[in-house]
């Protein structure tokens, strides 16, 4: 996924097509980019971890946020280093650097952590959040989002209201999966909100592309996008446990953890890469590698110190890409084209997303309060399944049309709320739920 070419307007250019000589003295390389945005990660990291003490997504969004904030201000004061360093983060292409590039160890890693013998237990519950939930939420939070826009004096199409409502729906992997070690989840729970931000993000991106297609006039079809998203879904699972398969095969032919450390990232990456080559959807296929490789590979193919280090490495990619993800996230805001017009609207999306999360789960969540005595399962996963990067992505990755402002602000705003507010109140839900639970057992 590429960026847009209107996300680069209002940058300098950097190299004179004459000469091919670089002009712009704050123009840097990726490594230079990559190094500059390590290192505030590890400084803003001391700092919460020393004094703040928040959980890391939380405190990396909100260092963003707030630089993001000083930056603007002091570029409106005039302020020439301040210019520069809003063109610095302005080089980040973000749907790349997500889509293109973090996704694959974000997802691997996610998936490695993933029990699944549980899993398996709760597949019918993943599946059915994972793409019927995704379309149902598509559909009801786009016809929501249209009919608000109507009534507030917006101007938003029913298909673009519906590319919003694609993108928003599925619940982001990164954003779900740091936040669900905190809060002491049962295991059918935790294995539920684990499985289903892990596989939707692949259905999503696909139902995101057919709904785009439509809103550019592209009149496929219902039964066109519903054979795309079965398709690349299917063959995306099937790709991703093959590849794992043969991943395990060759760890289990050797005893080098170097070379089985090195096997488990080219599977991640190699799987990933040939997916999006062969049309699949890449998301799902490196998650079923990474829950066989997690499951099968490191319970029978390994030495005990290989497995050893491949849950570190895995351990210390996930965390750090994972803060350096909602680092960019807060730091976006400065790059954004916000339409201040949409404030009504924001207001009125938070909300509207999560009464249509509540009312996609409930089903699973009734289920699990008489099958299974949960306190509060229905609450438990509606408020557990955040928005993310993945959807900022997506909606950056709108070609240039006159809505494309008003559905990233939109967007922005539900993310923010989600990693911010959902993120930061998790665990104390969690633990009132669970002390709500043990008052009558203690009486009785």
């Amino acid at each position: 996924m590429r960026r847009p070419a209107e996300r680069a307007t209002g940058r300098p250019d950097c190299v004179d097509s004459r000469a091919g000589l670089a002009l712009d003295p704050v123009a840097m390389t990726p490594f230079q980019l990559a190094a500059l945005f390590l290192t505030l990660v590890a400084a803003v990291g001391w700092l919460n971890a020393r004094l703040l003490r928040l959980p890391p997504g939380v405190a990396m969004l909100a260092a963003g946020l707030i630089g993001a904030v000083c930056l603007y201000g002091l570029k409106r004061l005039g302020l020439q280093g301040a210019g520069d360093a809003v063109r610095v983060i302005g080089q980040v292409d973000f749907p790349q650097t997500v889509v293109g590039y973090m996704l694959a160890f974000l997802l691997f890693a996610g998936a490695m952590q993933v029990d699944l013998h549980e899993l398996r237990r709760r597949r019918l519950a993943v599946w059915t959040l994972a793409t019927v939930g995704v379309l149902a939420s598509t559909f009801l939070v786009g016809g929501g989002v249209w009919l608000t826009a109507q009534a507030v004096g917006l101007r938003l199409p029913l298909a673009w209201a519906l590319v919003f409502g694609a993108l928003i729906s599925p619940t982001d992997p990164v954003a779900v999966l740091s936040t669900v070690k905190r809060g002491a989840l049962s295991r059918g729970l935790k294995a539920i909100l684990q499985g289903e931000a892990l596989f939707n993000d692949g259905v999503g991106i696909v139902v995101f592309l057919a709904m785009l297609a439509l809103a550019l006039g592209d009149h496929a079809g219902p039964a066109s996008a519903a054979l795309q998203v079965l398709v690349k879904s299917g063959g995306g699972l099937v790709f991703g446990l093959a590849s794992g398969y043969l991943a395990v095969l060759a760890m289990r032919a050797i005893n080098d953890h170097a070379v089985e450390v090195a096997i488990s990232l080219a599977l991640a990456v190699g799987t990933y890469a040939a997916a999006d080559a062969l049309t699949l959807s890449g998301p799902i296929a490196v998650v079923a590698a990474g829950l066989l490789m997690g499951d099968l590979g490191l319970s029978t193919a390994v030495s005990e110190t290989t497995h050893r280090y491949v849950r570190s490495f895995w351990t210390l990619i996930d965390e750090i890409l994972n803060a350096l993800l909602f680092l960019l996230l807060g730091l976006e805001l400065l790059v954004l084209p916000v339409d201040v017009k949409s404030i009504g609207l924001c207001l009125v999306a938070i909300p509207l997303v999560l009464a249509v999360r509540l009312a996609t789960v409930m089903p699973w969540g009734a289920y699990f309060h008489l099958r299974e005595a949960e306190r509060g399962p229905s609450l438990t996963l509606a408020w557990g399944g955040l928005r993310g990067a993945l959807s900022l992505a997506l909606a950056l990755d709108i070609p240039a049309s006159p809505y494309k402002p008003l559905i990233l602000t939109v967007t922005y705003a539900v993310v923010v709320f989600a990693v911010a507010v959902q993120g930061l109140s998790f665990e104390a839900l969690v633990s009132r739920l669970n002390r709500r639970e043990a008052v009558p057992a203690d009486a009785a």
